[in-house]
């Protein structure tokens, strides 16, 4: 099943800020910071992409109900939910 990119937008630009928060932790380890700044740094880009992740497969489980897709199963959707767990 292919995504439909116009209504993932929001999803792009929260990966995009992910991708510069984990920029910003790999310059945090390179400085030396403090253990608690990097760490509460790297939980915030965890949770972007987590985030980023579930709304992918929301997006991809709208589709499916409203195209009536049959390229994706239930175990298949379930595969991927557990995959993010």
């Amino acid at each position: 099943m292919q995504l439909d990119s116009t209504k993932l937008a929001p999803v792009i630009n929260r990966l995009k800020r992910a991708h510069g928060q984990l920029a910003a932790v790999t310059r945090m380890l390179e400085d030396g910071r403090d253990c608690k700044d990097v760490v509460t740094q790297l939980a915030a880009v965890s949770k972007a992409l987590d985030r980023a992740g579930f709304a992918i497969i929301a997006t991809g489980l709208e589709q499916c109900i409203t195209r009536e897709d049959a390229s994706m199963d239930k175990k298949d959707l379930e595969k991927l939910f557990l995959s993010l767990a």
